[in-house]
């Protein structure tokens, strides 16, 4: 049963937000003169908004349920493998329900029910986490998407989905040894893979992906054209509706994947480094709500989200300015596309929901009321 309260809202969390959102809706529309990504975009961000406070109104504890959540779980594994049948195929990845009037990407909703999953597991097992069963046991809950995802093939997403998993372990108090140990094994599979099973081609592959400037000609384009776009920017930008990288669609995918270097060269480095900081906000708004989380579930779902968010943020800057492999993994609250758009704002608004339960002590005195139980 869903009860309603009293909403509990962040209102700094949303005040850092809107400048984001702002960002990107100006960035489509100076590059754009029909103006029909920034329409579709400020329209999502209206409904976005709409399920954000909506669900903030709810008292999510009804989300511990096991059989809840691997109901849900399931549903999700369950798109995603009618995506191979369903699906269509956007941007060489077979990632998309086309329904129409909008394109549907399961595998942004897959993130948060993953996260959800995880939190409830690891909550469950706070006395006995230290088990390495615990490693293989959650990796599984992460394996069955990523798999299913990376074969689509959606690099960008498999990757995040393996970096939820791995940043939640890390927080979830399993031992530092077992996942070194798991990791380890890791490495050595990969080592046996490349030396003993790869082809040359398969490795040229792999090493354009991880350094995509070295064939700038090539696999690199896109990388080579979106450093050029950031450092063109210089220090103030070249103004609103100026960048030439852009308008003369040198600077592929500018609304989505590449959209802070679209912005980069209208606002500069002080452009940049605003939004940067405002990232930086609103993940210590996120970190704050699970330092006084009613419980280790809410602890770690706020910590699942605050990873997925900067797991985002940094690969896809990194891909920007030619430090990270290009992925097409979107920036949140800027990059164009409503799946996403949608899933993060359903994930804050689960974040206020449970934020109603909040705790006035700290983490840290938790932590002792949990072991004395």
């Amino acid at each position: 049963m869903i009860e309603k309260r009293n909403a509990k809202i962040d209102w700094l969390l949303v005040l850092f937000t809107l400048p984001i959102l702002g960002a990107g809706l100006v960035t489509m529309s100076s590059f754009t003169g029909e103006g029909s990504f920034f329409l579709r975009q400020f329209i999502w961000v209206i409904i976005s908004f709409g399920f954000f406070f909506g669900l903030s109104f709810v008292d999510f504890r009804f989300l511990k349920q096991s059989n809840l959540l691997l109901g849900i779980y399931g549903f999700f594994v369950l798109l995603l493998i009618l995506l191979f049948f369903l699906g269509s195929t956007i941007k060489g990845a077979k990632g998309w329900f086309d329904l129409g009037f909008f394109a549907f990407q399961p595998v942004e909703f897959m993130k948060l029910t993953l996260i959800l999953v995880l939190a409830k597991y690891f909550s469950r097992r706070h006395v006995e986490i230290k088990n390495i069963k615990h490693i293989f046991i959650s990796a599984i809950y992460m394996l069955i998407p990523f798999i299913l995802v990376f074969l689509q093939p959606d690099f960008g997403s498999a990757l995040i989905i393996f970096i939820i998993w791995f940043g939640m372990t890390l927080v979830s108090g399993i031992s530092k040894k077992h996942l070194g140990i798991v990791v380890g094994l890791g490495i050595i599979t990969f080592l046996v893979m490349w030396f003993g099973v790869l082809q040359d081609y398969q490795k040229n592959r792999i090493l354009s992906f991880l350094h995509p400037l070295a064939d700038i000609q090539g696999t690199g384009y896109n990388a080579y054209q979106s450093t050029i776009a950031v450092g063109s920017g210089e220090f103030l930008g070249k103004g609103v509706g100026y960048g030439t990288q852009s308008r003369l669609q040198f600077l592929p995918e500018y609304q989505t994947d590449f959209i802070f270097a679209a912005y980069a060269e209208e606002w500069g480095f002080i452009g940049s480094v605003l939004v940067i900081l405002l990232y930086m906000l609103i993940i210590w708004r996120i970190l704050r709500t699970a330092q006084y989380g009613a419980s280790n579930f809410e602890i770690l779902f706020a910590l699942g989200i605050a990873i997925m968010f900067v797991a985002h943020i940094i690969i896809n800057i990194g891909m920007n300015i030619g430090l990270m492999p290009v992925t097409g993994i979107t920036l949140p609250f800027m990059s164009h596309g409503g799946s996403h758009l949608l899933s993060s704002f359903i994930a804050l608004g689960i974040l206020m929901g449970l934020r109603k339960n909040e705790r006035s002590i700290h983490k840290d005195d938790m932590s002792k009321e949990f072991l004395g139980m």
